[in-house]
């Protein structure tokens, strides 16, 4: 588990130089444990999170700092040794935030570019993390369902899966 936490940060430092884009530093960075910061991952509690992920990188060529939001979360989660279990942490995909989640084919169409977060997304579900997104969110961006990239799970509306997943114990995590 921790190789795909530091494929993670390889992929997102990687994304970072390929595409000449200055990103927050905190990313690529694990915080180390042994800088006495109080209120560190607590290994005794399962993290069950729900990343509310609405919003979008202010320029289609960006990678999405919603999503680079979710990756810092697991990588200091990794720091101390904690690794969720599968689908423990969400990402709710919906409103601007759901052209990030675009295939390739699909964001060319719309931008004339690969989608900038297909790498991201691909090492966040390599790390266990479920990425869904909202179908009337879709439905209003006008994107069918065959335009989301692989791996994407469409669910029927991102409020009743926020409801559910708080319902069920998930903590959510607003931007």
């Amino acid at each position: 588990m921790k190789n795909i936490i530091w494929r993670i940060l390889v992929c997102l430092l990687v994304v970072e130089v390929g595409s000449g884009v200055a990103h927050s530093q905190a990313v690529g960075k694990v915080v180390q444990a042994d800088q006495g910061f109080a209120n560190r991952p607590d290994p005794s509690l399962r993290y069950r999170v729900v990343f509310e992920t609405t919003q979008a990188a202010s320029d289609p060529t960006h990678i999405n700092p919603a999503l680079e939001r979710i990756a810092r979360f697991m990588n200091l989660l990794a720091s101390d040794g904690i690794h969720p279990k599968t689908n423990d942490v969400v990402a709710m995909v919906y409103g601007p935030a759901t052209l990030s989640i675009l295939s390739d084919t699909a964001y060319r169409a719309r931008f004339g570019q690969d989608n900038p977060n297909t790498q991201l997304l691909r090492s966040l579900r390599k790390a266990d993390v479920s990425i869904e997104v909202c179908s009337y969110a879709l439905s209003n961006k006008k994107i069918s369902t065959d335009a989301v990239a692989d791996g994407i799970q469409i669910d029927l509306s991102a409020i009743v899966t926020l409801a559910n997943l708080q319902l069920r114990g998930w903590a959510m995590l607003h931007e």
